[in-house]
Parts: C-alpha cells; structure tokens; sequence
C-alpha cells in the first residue's frame, strides 16, 4: 500500500475518544455510591427475609420508588458503566421546548377612538323612529336625505344621487338593500313601497295598498320584503308575484320602529312605539300569531339585533327613558341579561368577527359604545357625534360601521376586528335574483 493511500484512511477513520472494551468496565462512568447502596441493600434484604417482600411491591409503591429514583437520578438497574453517557442536550433544547409549552398571548386588538371619515348628510331627519341608513352586500351605501336617496361606493370613494322622491310621495322613511345588493326598496311618507335598481337606476314597481301611513321600517328575506308602518301593521310582500301581500302581522298598538329577520330567516323580531318587542315564527302553527310578546322594555323599542355566533339569541335596545339593552332566549322568551346603558339606545349592530355588541345612543351621551359579551365590559366609546346618533349599518366584510346622526354627519369607525380568514363572497345571495320575475318599468 503506497503512501497516499494510507495518508487518505487515516484522515476518514473515526477514532474514539476514549479506548473502551466491551468486558471491561468504564471506571470514570459508574456511580459508586449508588453501587454500594445497591449492593449494601440486597444483602440486607437477603439477611433479613425481605427480599420475598421487596419483590411484591404493590403497583403504587413501585410507581413511587421509580419515580423517586428518576427525581434522585437513581435510576438505574446497571452497576457496572461500558460505556461513556450520551452528551447532554444543548441549553437551548430546553428552552425551546419550554416556549413551546407556553401558551401564546391573544393579541390586543387596538380599537380607534376616533372615526376614519365624515361625509356631511344635510336634510338628514332627526326621527327616531325611522330608518334611514343601509350598507349593501356590494359594498355600496345607501343614505336617505329628505326626498332624495344618496349612494355611496366604498370600492371607489364615490357620491352619487341616485333618486329624489315627488313632493307629495316623500320625504323617504325608510330604505333597505336585498340581498343582492343591487336593488334597494324604499319606504315613504304616503305609505308606499318603492323598488329599484340601481344598476340601471330605475324604478322596478311600487307596492300601493299596504299600510295607510308612513312605512318607517323595512326588514328582506330573501324574495320576502317585510314592511312596518305607522298604522301598527306588519306585512310580508313577495315581490315576485302580482298580488304582494301574504301575510299580515297584528299584535302592536304602536308605530313600528324596528324589523330584523333572524340569520336562519325562521323568525322575525319586531319593535315599536308601544314599548313592546314581538318575536314571531315562521315554522308555528300559526306563523301571524306572535311566539313572544316581550315588554319588560318600557320606552319605544327600535334597535334590535340577531346574534350573528347564537341563533337563538336577540338583543333588543330601548329609547327615551328607558337605556337598557336587554338579551333574549327566543326559544323560550326568557330574558337572559339586561344592562342600564344611562342613554337612548338607538342601534345596535353585533360584531361578525368577535364577541362583541356595538350600541348607539341618544340624549344624553350622544355616542357609540362597544361592549364585550358575555361579559358586557365596556371596551371603548366612540365620540365625535353631536347629536344623537340615530341610525348604524355595518360593511359587508363586518370591519367597518358608519353612523348618521341628526347633526347630519355621516361618520365611519373601524371598530371591529378583522375576520380571521377571509371569507369568500356568498355565491348563493350573488346568484339568487329575487326581481327575475317582477315585471320592470320600460
């Protein structure tokens, strides 16, 4: 063998550290303390007639000497070391591991205290009982001023008059987006109901015969658009059919100031000028009897608001004297929480991300507040109103909420939290045309 060769297996050899045989033992390796202990107590077992006694142990007892001895470092069942102990591991394995096992911190969502824009809402009416504001599923705003109908697109910051109602018809009393976002019903002073799109921006056709007052409150489910008015009446319209009307809600001495189908669409809570909330099912016997008749409210009750995380669960807010939002069971009717806010409540939106409820209020706070549920902390309040802010409607991806107020301004609040996945856009709602049938005006 040359010397190249041999140059090149020396250099990839493993040598050992250490020179050890496999039939004699690593001296610097074994623990003699523990060696004599082991063998000290073996011959005091064997001397004293314990060893049968040692050997049956009860499971628990053996489960504690082994444990002891893994605490002590004794355990071992070997005497005699052939071998050098593996090299601890790094520090920083433990302290890995140990981050590991702590739990991650929530991250504190940092609430804005202040709104990200004002627009100015001249002619806005300052009426409690109507509601004026609605956000659509295309991301579009819709605000009434007076006999006029404003949108405005949030994809691209643009203000549009998009109708202005007849002197005699007007001024608008209520307007509520469908589900498609892209027709929009009007409610008015005269009593009609008005529908429209707004893609060719004309008018579809109008609802006569339905209330003999002003419609002040207007709820959509799916082709059913439900209307409130003066007269204490509630009605479901089909609009895709000739005769609208099919059913008639009575049970309110008052005007009807709040309509809010549930998400699932089987029940429809109501609120009006009488002081008294009604809950009605869809799925009953009797669908135009009430389920629950609640009035433990005792001023005109409008905002109202379908826990988007409970589908059983309706918080209800009441004006004037009252400032108390209360949570409902409508399974059973049972009041499960009630909190004194000290102010009107004018709105109420829950949050589509958190667990959190967003309330409006009048006199004499004149703000927005954020409560944690079910804990009902107040996390923040929203100042800027300088008049009671009477209506509230939220973005379609929930993040953002605009309020209008009777100091007519129109102001925006990033106040919820983002989703945490985004969500993709409901192909069902985009797809569903609730006017295919609805003959349209040439």
């Amino acid at each position: 063998m040359n010397a190249g060769m041999m140059k090149w297996k020396e250099h990839g050899r493993k040598i050992p550290k250490e020179n050890l045989d496999r039939f004699i033992p690593n001296r610097s390796a074994m623990d003699f303390d523990f060696a004599h202990h082991a063998l000290t107590e073996a011959l005091i077992e064997a001397r004293d007639g314990k060893k049968e006694e040692a050997r049956e142990l009860s499971p628990s007892k053996e489960a504690y000497r082994k444990r002891l001895a893994e605490t002590l470092g004794l355990n071992r069942t070997r005497i005699l070391a052939f071998r050098n102990k593996p090299q601890p591991p790094p520090h920083s394995h433990y302290y890995s591991h140990h981050q590991q096992q702590q739990p991650l911190k929530p991250r504190r969502r940092r609430i804005p205290q202040s709104c990200s824009k004002v627009l100015d809402a001249p002619n806005m009416l300052d009426d409690f009982y109507l509601n004026l504001l609605d956000w659509g599923s295309r991301n579009v705003l819709a605000i009434a001023l007076g006999h006029t109908l404003y949108l405005w697109d949030a994809s691209t910051g643009s203000v549009s008059e998009f109708v202005t109602i007849e002197e005699d018809q007007g001024p608008i009393t209520s307007i509520s987006w469908a589900p498609d976002g892209s027709h929009v019903a009007l409610g008015l002073d005269n009593s009609q109901v008005q529908l429209w799109d707004s893609s060719s921006n004309r008018k579809i056709r109008t609802l006569n015969g339905v209330h003999h007052s002003r419609v002040g409150s207007l709820a959509w489910n799916n082709h059913i658009l439900t209307t409130g008015g003066m007269d204490g009446m509630i009605v479901n319209n089909d609009v895709r059919i000739r005769s609208h009307v099919v059913d008639t809600y009575r049970g309110h001495t008052g005007e009807i100031c709040g309509l809010k189908w549930s998400g699932s669409g089987m029940q429809l809570a109501s609120g009006g000028n009488d002081n008294v909330v009604h809950v009605w099912d869809r799925s009953s016997a009797s669908p135009t009897q009430w389920l629950h008749r609640l009035e433990e409210h005792t001023s005109a009750v409008k905002a109202l608001a379908w826990c988007p995380f409970q589908s059983n669960l309706l918080a209800t807010g009441g004006g004037g004297i009252d400032g108390a939002i209360k949570f409902w069971n409508t399974h059973t009717g049972a009041c499960l929480n009630s909190l004194d806010t000290g102010s009107q409540v004018c709105a109420l939106l829950w949050s589509k991300n958190d667990r959190e409820l967003l309330s409006s209020h009048g006199f004499s706070h004149n703000h927005l507040a954020l409560w944690k549920y079910p804990s009902l902390v107040k996390m923040a309040e929203l100042t800027g109103h300088t008049s009671r802010v009477l209506y509230m409607t939220q973005s379609p991806d929930g993040c953002t909420v605009a309020s209008a107020a009777g100091d007519e301004s129109l102001r925006f609040w990033d106040v919820f939290g983002m989703p945490e996945t985004a969500k993709k856009p409901d192909q069902k709602a985009a797809a569903h045309e609730p006017f295919s049938r609805v003959p349209r005006i040439r």
